[in-house]
């Protein structure tokens, strides 16, 4: 019997989530009219069009919802077959950032490649879904050998440090990190053993430590960190600003459009630091919801992922929840000055079509393995 392309690939006929449906389009809605708010000054000021940011943003999100839907509906074992090829082309792609007349620079981080003639592709965001794919496919495959270090550990831990090193040199430090840690915790979900982690821990530490201290920028985030007045007009400026926003929101918050420090106060303020918009016009209630929103889509993506009878499934599921998740929590935790600042978007909410597209992609992966929880095992 020939498997169809799309649908449960065990031919049983599940429900998807619709609670977990429910939370990623809200999400979505609320970002969008967010980022309305957020950006229009700024569009206005700096293209003579207010709608500049959110009419481009539109776009993708429907771009990023057609992706969703089609994610949500194929059959995953045909993407595992295709699996060699998205590693090939997300490689590829990051590559070409490098590339004289395709490859686009932003203030010395050439993290992005030229699409047509004034669109751009961060290929970064990619491999946020390409990397969990590949290791959820690997380990899934090889249970019987996970913890042998040269079939077992060494081609997912390579495949891992080559994106690394790939995002790294577009001068993108913290999401090359932030892809390793979650890599780690899909290594964890796996069953690998912790020797080796403690080993991976050795070699990672120390070059983390060597990536901030050789990079001025990065050094100067540091330092602001942990010394706020240090540099007050410079590298600790945005995050001053952020945490002045965020406090003025009181209890009910100023209102949709009534916000002011967006308009000059906080800089690129429709971008990383837009939690700090939406919580001075929401408020401490708005911003509630906000979690419980979030905390929705988290559970009911961990339900899903776990409730499934397949491996592959389930680190795939729990891979791509926490990469959702947990950008989320660490760019609020930049916004709000408990981590030191990084150039991690919001998800659903910043500024970016990259960004948008690839995470609603991301989710309807989600809502695919919540219908197929009790797909057979490969």
């Amino acid at each position: 019997m020939i498997k169809p392309f799309y649908g449960e690939s065990s031919g049983q006929k599940s429900r998807a989530d619709h609670v977990l449906i429910a939370s990623i389009f809200l999400l979505t809605g609320v970002g969008l009219v967010t980022l309305y708010s957020a950006s229009y000054a700024y569009g206005e000021r700096f293209f003579g069009h207010g709608l500049y940011f959110f009419t481009r943003q539109l776009l993708y999100a429907f771009v990023g919802l057609g992706a969703f839907f089609a994610a949500s509906w194929i059959n995953l074992e045909y993407l595992r077959k295709l699996i060699i090829p998205m590693v090939v082309i997300t490689a590829v792609l990051c590559l070409l950032t490098f590339m004289p007349g395709i490859g686009v620079t932003k203030n010395g981080a050439a993290r992005w490649i030229r699409v047509g003639s004034t669109g751009t592709f961060q290929p970064s965001e990619l491999v946020k879904l390409t990397l969990p794919f590949y290791l959820a496919h690997i380990f899934s495959k090889k249970q019987d050998r996970i913890n042998s270090l040269v079939s077992g550990i060494l081609p997912p831990t390579l495949i891992t440090l080559l994106f690394f090193f790939f995002i790294y040199l577009q001068n993108n430090f913290s999401t090359a990190l932030f892809l390793v840690v979650n890599a780690v915790f899909i290594f964890y979900l796996a069953g690998v053993r912790y020797r080796y982690f403690i080993s991976g821990a050795v070699i990672l530490i120390p070059l983390s430590a060597f990536s901030v201290l050789t990079k001025e920028h990065r050094l100067r985030r540091v330092i602001s960190f942990f010394i706020p007045d240090w540099e007050p007009l410079g590298s600790g400026y945005q995050v001053h600003s952020s945490l002045l926003s965020i406090g003025s929101g009181g209890l009910l918050g100023k209102g949709f459009g009534q916000g002011t420090r967006k308009i000059a106060s906080v800089p690129e303020i429709h971008s990383d630091f837009i939690f700090s918009s939406f919580s001075e016009e929401a408020g401490f209630a708005g911003v509630f919801l906000f979690y419980i929103l979030f905390a929705v889509f988290t559970v009911q993506g961990y339900r899903a992922a776990m409730k499934s009878n397949d491996m592959f499934r389930r680190l795939l599921g729990c891979g791509l929840v926490t990469i959702i998740s947990s950008q989320a929590l660490l760019n609020i935790a930049v916004v709000s000055g408990a981590v030191p600042a990084t150039g991690l978007p919001l998800p659903f909410f910043s500024a970016g079509g990259s960004s948008l597209s690839i995470t609603l992609l991301i989710a309807g992966l989600i809502v695919n393995i919540s219908r197929n929880r009790e797909a057979n095992r490969v």
